[in-house]
């Protein structure tokens, strides 16, 4: 019973590893590379090959080309031929390690370097021959893998590309061109040009991108693009050579490799490219198209449409006039065929509205300016994919495209209800034409000019003036409703709609103004009105802005004239004239009989009368006395010490000894200050001769009860000490008179100050 079981498992296991196989694809890398050629690549008996040759690499047991079998697998080529920068062998599924063959002394190539603009390439495999095609256009099939696709690479992985290239050129030319490129551009296919999205490397192209492989694959590489076609149009009769060739790039680590799908290479009879609605360039409902197939070696031809056979259409030329698949089969010899293929789709022509648009006709003689754009919408109607139509005086003009109107925004119509004719253009070039009628109509509609307040500062007569919400209601009042009303600055302007003015609009011209308003519905005319605009100014007399001074703890009243209409101040009261006693600013807007308004500001500063803090007085300078007058206060002050010279200046010098009166006055209007002062000194000399003049030597003015004086001869001694409130020194020393000399004094003032000096006793 055990052994049945063991039995039973290994069956199953069996079964498992082949169907697990199957899902990978199987390389053969010992084949011939003439057998690769000519019996898997070539699908073709119009293509004479010849001088075919392999150069690459021989490992152990395979080489890095050979022949690869996708049957059973998800690899979309069912077989071909595999060309790599490893052995060819080692591209098996499933994608479990990296491939990293090759040796360092396997050399690259210098043509594909060129090609795609990459150097250092190694480990090269290339395969050429030359083939003399019967037809027209050669192409293959390709799949490019590599394991540089790596899904999270490292930075240093974005820029290393190995690279391969299908060189084509003339037997006879040196020069070659390189047919695996991206579709539509001459970008070379390698990694940093076709990658997908979602890695540290930027996306390219990544529509022709496949995948980033996972571990069940049928290859070994990380990554591959979708199945791309390399294509070229030859002449027929012409021998040319091929080369295919693939290398790493850099170093010989991260192999890559091509897959050329078996039987793709073929040649071809070129018809052209598909028709396609997809592709912008069908043919439209009355287009023909001329296919084609002529080759002068050609023994014969046969067309097909859907796969059906047209019979008797044998000719090297096909006229098309239907959608459809049409090939071509172009015969050479019993056993040369060459084949084309060409997809044709029609799209449908867009079908215009007739429609009619509406001009005003200011003069009534049915004849407008109209702007042909107007009818755009009516005539596009439910039309998709289209352009704006364009406009021609006769229906065969517009059919045929010429002579269109030149000027679809101002054309002027020759006759009553002249009709013009719409041509409606799609994306295809397939066309409509529709009939425009151009009518007019006559308003008889007036509106009073309406008067405006210029609202600026600058009372000039220019202003803005909100045209939707001034003007508008009154213009539309007299007509239907649900009308639209737009202003122009001319009469023609208004005909054509250009030079729209906005609704904020600021007259051009001063005082009076003529403007036009068009009503619409959105498309015709129901009349262009002339608007007139009076903008008056209000410019009072005496209103300009003044500064107000405010004494401390006073009131002043100021205002203006009592001849307005209303008054506003910005404090809330409406009279003339305002009573305030706090500092600020106060404006008041004032109004006339029209309305129209006018601003005039007080700025009120705050003032008072200076307060005397001290007075600095240096004295006993002789006639060089200063005099320093400290304070403090919000005025604008001068000062003055005899009550008529006023100065800015706070210090005075060059002040004589004697009684002073400080006067401080506010030039803004406030109270003065006052403060008397003494500014003392010594007399020079003294005459004590009983004359009743000069005959005692005292201080005047020292009004400070404690200071001392003391009175020397020019020895030193003391001779006298008076105070500062007595009758002086009489020049005598103990009842006796002193002799005429100088002597010398030192007063002590109460501030501290000590002042020394002398002076002369004359008899």
């Amino acid at each position: 019973m055990k052994f049945a079981k063991n039995i039973l498992f290994l069956i199953l296991s069996i079964a498992f590893l082949q169907s697990s196989n199957a899902q990978y694809m199987q390389v053969d890398d010992n084949r011939t590379v003439e057998d690769l050629v000519e019996n898997i690549l070539i699908n073709s008996s119009c293509a004479n090959v010849s001088n075919i040759s392999v150069s690459g690499w021989a490992f152990t047991s395979g080489n890095s080309y050979g022949y690869f079998n996708g049957s059973g697998s998800s690899f979309p080529f069912a077989d071909g031929v595999i060309i790599s920068t490893g052995r060819a062998a080692s591209a098996v599924g499933p994608n479990s390690n990296l491939l990293s063959e090759g040796p360092t002394s396997w050399g690259g190539d210098q043509d594909l370097e060129q090609a795609i603009n990459e150097g250092n390439t190694i480990n090269a495999t290339v395969i050429e021959f030359d083939f003399l095609p019967f037809a027209n256009k050669v192409s293959f099939e390709y799949i490019f893998s590599s394991e540089q696709y790596l899904s999270n690479p490292g930075s240093n992985q974005c820029n290393y590309s190995d690279g391969f290239a299908f060189l084509l050129r003339e037997a006879s030319s040196s020069q070659y061109s390189n047919l695996a490129v991206v579709p539509g551009t001459n970008i070379p296919v390698k990694i940093p040009t076709v990658r997908g999205s979602g890695t540290i490397c930027p996306p390219a192209n990544e529509q022709y991108f496949d995948a980033f492989n996972g571990f069940e694959h049928p290859t070994n590489y990380n990554g591959q693009t979708k199945v791309l076609k390399a294509e070229s149009t030859v002449t027929p009769g012409v021998m040319y050579h091929i080369k295919l060739v693939i290398a790493d790039q850099g170093n010989n680590l991260y192999d890559s490799a091509i897959f050329l799908g078996g039987g793709s290479f073929s040649v071809e009879t070129d018809l052209g490219i598909d028709r396609l609605i997809s592709t912008g360039n069908p043919l439209c409902p009355d287009d023909t198209l001329l296919l084609d197939a002529t080759n002068s070696t050609a023994t014969g031809y046969k067309w097909f449409r859907n796969n059906i056979e047209l019979i008797g259409e044998n000719n090297p030329t096909l006229l098309v006039d239907e959608f459809g698949v049409y090939k071509v089969e172009v015969i050479f010899n019993p056993t040369c065929s060459s084949f084309g293929e060409i997809v044709i789709e029609y799209s449908t022509n867009p079908i215009p509205n007739n429609t009619t648009i509406t001009q005003c006709d200011s003069n009534g003689d049915g004849i407008a300016f109209f702007n042909l754009n107007d009818a755009n919408t009516a005539i596009i109607g439910s039309n998709t994919n289209v352009g704006s139509p364009s406009y021609y005086l006769t229906q065969s003009d517009a059919e045929n495209n010429v002579s269109p109107i030149p000027n679809f925004s101002s054309f002027q119509n020759t006759s009553i209800n002249q009709v013009i004719y719409a041509r409606l253009q799609n994306n295809f070039g397939c066309f409509g034409v529709s009939e425009v009628t151009l009518s007019t109509t006559t308003t008889t509609v007036t509106v009073s000019p309406f008067d405006f307040c210029d609202g600026d500062a600058l009372q000039d007569g220019i202003t803005s003036i909100d045209l939707n919400t001034e003007i508008s209601p009154t213009v539309l009042s007299n007509f239907a409703p649900g009308l639209l009303v737009n202003y122009y600055q001319t009469e023609a302007d208004a005909q054509v709609q250009t030079n729209q003015l906005t609704n904020n609009y600021t007259n051009s011209t001063a005082f009076e103004e003529i403007i036009f308003a068009r009503i619409t519905d959105g498309v015709s005319c129901f009349g262009i009105i002339p608007i007139t605009i009076n903008i008056k100014t209000f410019t009072p007399e005496n209103f300009e802005d003044e500064e107000l001074f405010l004494c401390e703890n006073e009131s002043i009243t100021f205002g203006v004239s009592a001849i307005f209409e209303s008054y506003l101040w910005n404090n809330g009261e409406s009279t003339p004239e305002i009573t305030i006693s706090q500092p600020g600013t106060y404006s008041v807007i004032v109004s006339n009989l029209d309305g129209c308004l006018a601003q005039k500001t007080f700025l009120v500063t705050a003032s008072g009368p200076a307060t005397i803090t001290s007075v600095s007085i240096n004295d006993f300078q002789g006639n060089n006395n200063t005099v320093q007058i400290n304070y403090t206060g919000l005025g604008n002050y001068v000062f003055s010490l005899d009550g008529s010279y006023f100065q800015e200046s706070p210090i005075f010098t060059n002040v004589g000894a004697g009684e002073y009166t400080i006067t401080i006055n506010d030039l803004n209007g406030c109270d003065s200050t006052f403060e008397s002062i003494f500014v003392l000194d010594y007399p020079k000399f003294f005459t004590p001769n009983g004359d009743g003049i000069n005959d005692f030597w005292k201080i005047e003015n020292l009004n400070q009860p404690y200071a001392k004086i003391y009175i020397f001869n020019r020895y030193g001694k003391l001779l006298k000490q008076i105070g500062s409130n007595g009758t002086g020194w009489d020049g005598t020393f103990s009842g006796s008179p002193l002799p005429a000399s100088d002597y010398w004094f030192s007063i002590f003032l109460e501030d501290g100050r000590i002042i020394k000096g002398h002076f002369a006793l004359k008899r």
